[in-house]
């Protein structure tokens, strides 16, 4: 008995923010960013908004999809690293919101990955018959994270949530296998020191100093982000027993243009048979690869019984991969 994803939805915050209006604000321009990046815009939260009344809505939206209601779910596992507390946990807060209780919410800390590691996880419990109908989310606020006056890092990222619904269901189709990585030498590519809750949206008067905002050894980060997606895209289909020439569509992390055609080059892959959607929501971190899977699925991407690639590549460092038969 395996898992079967049976409704996705996506939300994003009310700003959007193109490449031109970051120009008042920092040394760049429309031109450096797309070359670089391939970011066009962006939506990124601010005053008075709440990443978890996002999560909650793109929720909302799957679980309509699905045709199930907020108490059919039997657990709710989230992949994010943007918590406004300590405690309790994103994933009790968004229960709260959906208004439910009494069944297992908790979240998973893989930043960029971690809507992959959620989507694993909900898939063992329900194999081993834990659960029969779970939430999974990816939610990040990364832009409440920058230093404004970097533009290595202020240019890249927006926020958003992405959701699917995962339920028990015989058969060969749902997720085909997993597997996830990290690797806890390269923590110092890609971090940020813990900021007690605080928020400092696009908007506000408080800002990150140089040495609060998101660190990024960007050339290092990109070469082990290239090899360790290809290496992570060929084991999981060879686990799986298929052909990579099989898969129909690969979702990847979308944090870089650049990165995400790197890897589809090595993979031998064509365009079409990669999602990009960088351009319109820059890298929104764990929420990446459920708002690409909602976005693919709405294009008409994704046919019944295709094969469909999840990757993606985090701080921790951390990557992981799930195979899906649609």
């Amino acid at each position: 008995m395996g898992s079967r994803i049976v409704g996705t939805g996506r939300a994003l915050p009310r700003t959007r923010l193109v490449n031109q209006d970051l120009e008042s604000r920092l040394d760049t321009s429309d031109e450096w960013i797309r070359s670089r990046t391939g970011i066009e815009q962006r939506y990124v939260l601010t005053n008075g908004e709440s990443l978890v009344d996002i999560a909650a809505e793109a929720s909302r939206t799957a679980l309509s999809r699905a045709g199930l209601k907020p108490s059919d779910l039997e657990a709710i596992v989230v992949g994010t690293v943007s918590s406004d507390f300590g405690f309790p946990s994103f994933a009790c807060q968004l229960q709260d919101r959906l208004g439910i209780t009494d069944i297992p919410a908790f979240d998973l800390a893989a930043a960029c990955s971690g809507f992959i590691y959620a989507l694993s996880v909900a898939d063992a419990s329900m194999r081993s018959g834990d659960w029969k109908r779970v939430l999974v989310v990816g939610a990040d606020a990364l832009s409440t994270m920058v230093d404004w006056n970097d533009r290595r890092t202020a240019v890249l990222f927006g926020d958003g949530a992405g959701a699917c619904v995962l339920v028990t269901e015989p058969g060969p189709r749902g997720v085909l296998g997993s597997l996830l990585r990290s690797a806890g030498q390269h923590w110092n590519l890609l971090s940020v020191r813990n900021s007690a809750g605080t928020r400092c949206t696009y908007d506000s008067e408080v800002r990150r100093t140089a040495d609060e905002g998101i660190q990024m050894r960007g050339p290092e980060l990109f070469r082990i982000a290239v090899r360790s997606m290809e290496e992570v895209t060929r084991r999981v289909v060879e686990k799986a027993g298929v052909r990579l020439e099989d898969v129909a569509l690969i979702l990847p992390h979308q944090a870089n243009a650049r990165i995400i055609n790197a890897v589809a080059d090595r993979l031998g892959l064509s365009a079409d048979k990669v999602f990009l959607n960088v351009g319109r929501y820059g890298n929104t971190s764990a929420a990446s690869v459920p708002i690409a899977l909602d976005e693919a699925l709405e294009a008409n991407r994704i046919h019944d019984n295709d094969l469909v690639l999840l990757n993606a590549c985090g701080g921790g460092l951390t990557w992981g991969a799930n195979l899906v038969r649609w």
